[in-house]
């Protein structure tokens, strides 16, 4: 089985490229399907440049690591640093919105998170794309440099949505166990993750990538049991830098691509490289890691 993915590139080229995905894997793995008919199948609506490899998953190890201790000259090499762009927002539009080889302007499409979107943008909430709402999505895309800026509610613009809500206070719901050590909260149904030491919030939150359908990432109390800055996955033969193991195989580690992606990880908790990096240094062997809650689509 194949899917066509479509970059958006600066001459506004088209390019197909053909990627396999997993045996019973849909389009969108976000648990709330695109506008049905031709060109409905989103994807990356703008390539990440002429450098920068067209990353799409960066699979995680799923078994138990061997752990060791590592020597002072291995933890003194730093991963290298993700491409530039790596982290840009770039919104997975309908392969329709790109495909004719010209730029939409503003999106006829319904996206997938049109009630969320429009119920945080204080629209009518009918879950149909209208002229105001693709105006509205537009202007809230260009703000925060999401692109392409063609009003599609799309799976990133519904994210830094979440992102932004959560700020002042991700813990708000009182999902995550207030303690007086240090806990590490993953809310799989966001996609956020936070540390937090009794009320106070001491890192994040921030954008997280868990796992997919059969390869969900754990749920419940654990511990960080290892840490191993450069580790390399021998099962996948993938980096997995600044690797924080709290749940056999499960860890959280910066990927060299986009915690967007659709497509989650195969089980482990996925992190931009700058805050995998701070993470790194916030947690410690022994702290706790709380996780609830369940991604769209698994």
């Amino acid at each position: 089985m194949i899917r066509r993915m479509v970059w958006w590139g600066r001459s506004a080229a088209v390019v197909l490229a053909l990627l396999a995905v997993l045996p019973g894997e849909s389009a969108l793995a976000v648990g709330v399907p695109p506008a049905p008919g031709p060109g409905s199948e989103l994807v990356p609506g703008v390539a990440p440049g002429p450098h920068q490899p067209w990353q799409i998953d960066t699979p995680d190890q799923m078994l138990a690591p061997r752990v060791y201790t590592p020597t002072a000259e291995e933890d003194a090499v730093e991963p290298r640093n993700a491409p530039a762009g790596t982290d840009a927002l770039i919104e997975y539009v309908p392969l329709s919105d790109v495909a004719a080889g010209t730029a939409v302007t503003c999106s006829k499409r319904t996206g997938p998170y049109q009630r969320q979107v429009e119920r945080w943008l204080k629209l009518k909430v009918d879950g149909k794309q209208s002229a105001a709402d693709c105006l509205a999505i537009r202007a809230f895309q260009t703000r925060y440099k999401i692109k392409p800026n063609t009003g599609f509610a799309g799976p990133v613009t519904w994210a830094r949505m979440q992102l932004l809500s959560a700020m002042k206070n991700p813990n708000a719901a009182g999902k995550c166990p207030v303690r007086s050590y240090r806990i590490a909260c993953v809310d799989l149904k966001r996609q956020l993750t936070w540390v937090q030491k009794g009320k106070k919030v001491v890192w994040g939150p921030v954008p997280m990538r868990s796992g997919r359908a059969g390869y969900r990432t754990r749920t419940g109390w654990f511990k960080i049991y290892w840490k191993h800055k450069n580790h390399w996955s021998t099962l996948y033969n993938s980096p997995m830098p600044y690797s924080q193991f709290f749940s056999g195989g499960q860890a959280f580690h910066a990927i060299y691509g986009s915690v967007y992606n659709p497509n989650g990880s195969w089980g482990c908790v996925n992190l931009r490289l700058a805050d995998a990096r701070t993470l790194w240094s916030v947690l410690k062997t022994g702290d706790h890691v709380y996780v609830w809650g369940r991604r769209a689509g698994t």
